[in-house]
């Protein structure tokens, strides 16, 4: 960014934070959604540019940690097995399971190799034709086509030693499951945008048509989050409540067509487990049956059969993922749980909200 974009960008968030001064006639609570806009706001310290009575909290935005405990239980059994290496994105390293996490059983021996894309997957299991490579297929509707297109590389390749754990989850369920819950009390949603950019605008109707809400799908920068804010805000003022678009460079009303037929092609809708949620009927995938033998859930049955139920944490992130308690609230939060001690994926992840506040916003 030259100086000029910067000073540019600097007045127009000056100017933004003036506009939304008069469009606070109350209590407003208002969730961000997607854990890169946790990570933006907290960054950018954009809560203190809000007008009183403006609050900001967090949902279940952030892909790692929504990833349910037996999940990464299940994934770190395979493990185990000799034969196997357990490719990841490097978030999910220093997550904790019930009992060990990836970091620790590297530690130990087994195999556990970062990768940057699901496709650095397929190239080492064609790089190590002795070894079963596992891949752990985490993510939104954002993260979904790649992994689609490492299978379809894998089926056409006939890389038969490449498997996917697949957890990913898609958003408008687990909003519904969010609100019908009744738990959390917010007047707006910023929606996100990378979600947005697949399955279009449109998917989110359903937000202020059943339960009345004004919604924005926004960007990523100060002046997208501060533009999507002051979109809800005249909503609220209004009596509104649809689904806008402050991110038109990158966002349409419709999904995006060749992603999903991608989708479409390799996945299925599925119920999912979710960390804070539950299970949540058809909020997940699996593997068609086209690419079923690339499912590792069936080829490492046996193994998986075998994991204990997780047990229960004193991590609070299903709350904090829920937005019913701030980060700070949780006890264990600055003191027992820190970035180099984390006992819940909501303070190790990049897009956590723990993690945010700990780095941004401790006083």
């Amino acid at each position: 960014m030259s100086p000029r974009e910067d000073f540019r960008d600097r007045a127009l968030v000056a100017e933004l934070a003036r506009r939304l001064r008069p469009l606070a006639s109350g209590p407003v609570t208002l969730m961000e959604v997607c854990g890169t806009h946790t990570m933006a706001v907290a960054r950018f310290g954009l809560k203190a540019l809000l007008p009183p009575g403006v609050r900001l909290v967090s949902g279940p935005g952030c892909p790692v940690c929504v990833t349910a405990q037996a999940d990464i239980d299940a994934f770190l059994a395979l493990g185990s097995l000799p034969e196997v290496v357990l490719a990841t994105f490097g978030d999910m390293v220093r997550v904790p399971g019930s009992t060990t996490s990836l970091e620790e059983e590297r530690a130990r021996g087994a195999a556990v190799q970062v990768v940057y894309s699901p496709l650095d997957a397929v190239d080492l299991a064609r790089r190590r034709p002795d070894r079963q490579v596992v891949f752990f297929a985490v993510g939104f509707e954002t993260t979904m086509p790649a992994t689609a297109l490492a299978l379809k590389s894998a089926a056409a390749g006939r890389v038969d030693n490449f498997s996917v754990f697949c957890v990913h989850k898609t958003m408008p369920p687990a909003l519904r499951a969010l609100l019908a819950s009744g738990e959390v009390r917010v007047q707006g949603l910023l929606l996100p945008g990378h979600v947005a950019t697949i399955i279009g605008a449109g998917a989110f109707d359903f937000l202020p048509r059943e339960f009345g809400l004004p919604c924005v799908v926004t960007g990523f920068e100060p002046v997208d989050l501060l533009l999507g804010v002051e979109a809800l805000l005249r909503q609220h003022q209004e009596g509104r409540a649809e689904v806008a678009n402050a991110y038109p460079r990158a966002v349409r009303r419709e999904a995006n067509p060749q992603a999903a037929a991608l989708l479409a092609e390799v996945f299925a809708p599925a119920d999912a487990a979710w960390r804070g949620l539950g299970l949540i009927p058809r909020s997940g995938v699996a593997l068609t049956e086209a690419y079923a033998g690339w499912d590792a859930r069936r080829r490492f049955a046996d193994t998986l059969a075998g994991v204990p139920p997780a047990p229960p944490r004193a991590c609070r992130c299903g709350e904090v993922l829920r937005g019913v308690l701030a980060p700070p609230e949780c006890p264990l939060f600055g003191a027992a749980c820190t970035p180099s001690r984390p006992q819940g994926p909501c303070m190790v992840s990049g897009e956590g909200a723990c993690a945010a506040a700990f780095r941004y916003e401790r006083a």
